[in-house]
């Protein structure tokens, strides 16, 4: 296969998430709170507020994982 079609292919993906992205901040202000999973961490302290997604972050690395296995086929 022709290295520059493989090359074609990496940057259309790329440039669908890319605008995927781009819908979804757009929307973002719209949606009056983000979901949180369970394991999200929350801390609230007066006016301090720290908030990290780690259940979010594990299934969106999960997600993208599975999706550059199967186009890496």
């Amino acid at each position: 296969m022709n290295p520059f079609t493989e090359l074609a292919k990496m940057l259309i993906f790329f440039g669908l998430f890319l605008v995927l992205v781009g819908l979804l901040t757009l929307a973002l202000p719209k949606i009056s709170s983000w979901p949180r999973l369970p394991g999200d961490i929350l801390i609230r302290k007066g006016n301090f507020t720290f908030y990290f997604p780690l259940a979010t972050c594990l299934l969106l690395s999960l997600l993208l994982t599975l999706i550059f296995s199967l186009l890496k086929r």
